[in-house]
């Protein structure tokens, strides 16, 4: 496994607004709305400074079917998010991102995030080493295929702690996994 780090890894989860069926309504587009990040120590084996991030959509509007999965709502938005330039700004005060390897459960959270800075016209906030933890999880226990965050810490026979499709929930649960390859 590579790592650019000194000893610290930055893991992310992304909650982005969704439909059902992934029937995405024409003239809307997929929008970050939670950026959940946590710190993996390498050294201590600590996670710390988790958060989520709520982020105000900008190309979608979060309705029924995205509430029930993510418990993320309009109104949740508009008293906690900020805007996706906002939220990069937070995260590189915080974390110093560009020189850490980052981390997801997936390809999903590294896509979703080019692309909205590619459609923003910003800079990517993190490096460009990248952790896909799924495929690191796969290959170091020799699995046939893929798993799911929740049947990957069954796999690993440890409790999901917090609330799936809660950004900083899921980035905890995939540091724990993490932190597991790691040991």
């Amino acid at each position: 496994m590579k790592n650019k780090t000194t000893n610290e890894i930055l893991i992310i989860d992304l909650e982005a607004t969704c439909w059902e069926n992934d029937r995405i309504p024409i003239g809307q587009k997929v929008d970050i709305i939670e950026i959940g990040i946590c710190l993996l120590n390498l050294t201590s084996k600590e996670i710390s400074k988790k958060q989520s991030v709520y982020v105000i959509p900008e190309r979608s509007e979060i309705n029924e079917f995205c509430t029930k999965l993510t418990g993320i709502t309009p109104q949740l938005i508009e008293e906690k998010g900020i805007y996706f330039e906002e939220a990069c700004e937070k995260i590189i005060d915080e974390y110093n991102p560009a020189l850490l390897t980052w981390a997801g459960f997936g390809n999903f959270d590294k896509e979703q995030i080019f692309e909205q800075c590619d459609w923003l016209g910003i800079e990517i906030p993190f490096s460009y080493d990248y952790l896909n933890v799924m495929d690191e999880f796969k290959d170091h226990f020799s699995l046939p295929r893929m798993m799911g965050l929740k049947r990957a810490l069954d796999y690993l026979k440890m409790e999901f702690e917090g609330n799936h499709h809660s950004g900083a929930d899921d980035a905890y649960n995939a540091a724990k996994i993490l932190r597991k390859i790691l040991e």
